[in-house]
């Protein structure tokens, strides 16, 4: 039989789950706390004193309060200066920002990225931005960690980039070699561009409250974040949700991951361009383009939407029928495509989709927009604190020099 917990280890269970609370939730009264954790009220009041003596939160009195008897303390996290680095590497750009608890995005930088620019041309800038934010982080700060989004497939178990077709990487250790770059000793936690962003937007954006999601990420390819029961679904190796590799049409056009059919050669970057007959242009720029054009009368245009935009419902139909999810998000130039093509995505999923698994299903754009990617990295980073709020804030990893 497995023994029963400590007393330290359920506390510092305690100490998580309320300081998981407030990241999520902000600022939260300590009898709000008390009803919603299940404990009593010295019970957190020791807990949020022992995260206040940490400087992981703050208490103070709520403002504007004119109710007889003494107030309720509310318990802040304190974003200003608990912060993790995060990195997004994508097919266009490279963006990085500071990300204090809590979800608060600090500071950002911004650079483009020309297609098919290597690892080590990568890994220099991305340094290079969050040593320049560093010199802004106030004295005193608490580093937690970094994270990194990248728009390929990564493996689980130390962040190997195995496979980004589009960014041109095969078996790149970019966390490793990022960490690296910054002199640390140990490498960021690398995820993928939809699993983060369905993270990102599960915990405080357009999916916050819903335990089954899709989250559906477009540029030249197309990626998808999968929660299931309130649990990222990433796979046995962590390359789940891949898909824009799902085949929809076997006698379609050939896919760079050397298949046919899948279903990103019919709604990526280059099948809506060369429909829209602009093949040749790249970008979400083109992507824009495109859509303004078919809001301007243009037929090409409007008919290139209304093909991507019922293929798009095509896969949409499959995978509702498949996960039941509670919402569909469309991320990245999916979000413009499916604005510009919305009926028809509709139109095809209830035509295909089962009447049980489709009556309930939300589709909607993501809340955190292009800021999703990099609060997710962010969660990344974040998830050791929150596992073992005074181990990890006692021992933070050392910050980048």
């Amino acid at each position: 039989m497995r023994a029963a917990p400590t007393q330290d280890e359920v506390r510092r269970q305690n100490l998580g789950a309320l300081l998981r609370w407030v990241h999520l939730h902000g600022a939260t009264s300590r009898a709000e706390l008390t009803s919603l954790l299940g404990l009593n009220r010295s019970t957190i009041g020791a807990l949020t004193a022992d995260l206040a003596a940490a400087r992981l939160v703050a208490e103070d009195t709520p403002k504007g309060l004119r109710r007889a008897g003494r107030p309720s303390l509310v318990v802040r996290p304190q974003s200003a200066s608990v912060y993790a680095y995060a990195v997004s590497i994508e097919v266009d750009r490279l963006r990085a920002a500071r990300v204090g608890l809590g979800g608060v995005v600090l500071d950002r930088r911004e650079l483009p990225r020309p297609r098919g620019v290597q690892i080590l041309e990568t890994v220099a800038p991305l340094a290079g931005f969050v040593r320049e934010m560093h010199r802004r982080v106030p004295a005193g700060a608490i580093y937690v960690g970094g994270g990194v989004s990248v728009a390929g497939m990564v493996r689980r178990e130390d962040g190997l980039v195995r496979l980004s077709p589009h960014i041109g990487w095969v078996d790149e250790p970019i966390g490793i070699a990022l960490a690296a770059e910054l002199g640390g000793d140990q490498p960021m936690t690398v995820g993928n561009h939809a699993d983060v962003a369905a993270l990102a937007e599960h915990a405080r954006g357009a999916a916050a409250g819903c335990d089954n999601v899709l989250y559906l990420y477009g540029d030249v390819g197309i990626g998808g974040g999968i929660i299931a029961g309130g649990r990222r679904v990433t796979g046995h190796g962590g390359y789940g949700g891949e898909v824009g590799h799902m085949v929809v049409n076997p006698h379609g056009k050939p896919c760079g991951c050397g298949s046919r059919g899948c279903w990103e050669t019919e709604i990526g970057e280059a099948a809506l361009l060369t429909a829209a007959g602009r093949a040749g242009a790249t970008g979400r720029d083109a992507i824009l383009a495109v859509v303004d054009a078919a809001e301007r009368g243009d037929t090409t245009a409007r008919n290139a939407l209304r093909q991507v935009g019922d293929w798009l419902g095509f896969g949409v139909a499959n995978l509702v029928n498949i996960f039941n999810p509670e919402a569909v998000l469309f991320g990245g130039t999916l979000r413009d495509v499916y604005l510009a093509a919305a009926a028809h995505v509709r139109s095809r999923l209830n035509e295909m989709a089962l009447p049980a698994t489709r009556e309930h299903v939300r589709l909607r754009t993501p809340a955190l927009g292009d800021d999703a990617t990099l609060i997710g990295a962010a969660e990344l980073a974040f998830e050791r604190l929150l596992a073992d709020p005074l181990d990890a804030a006692g021992s933070p990893v050392p910050p980048p020099r």
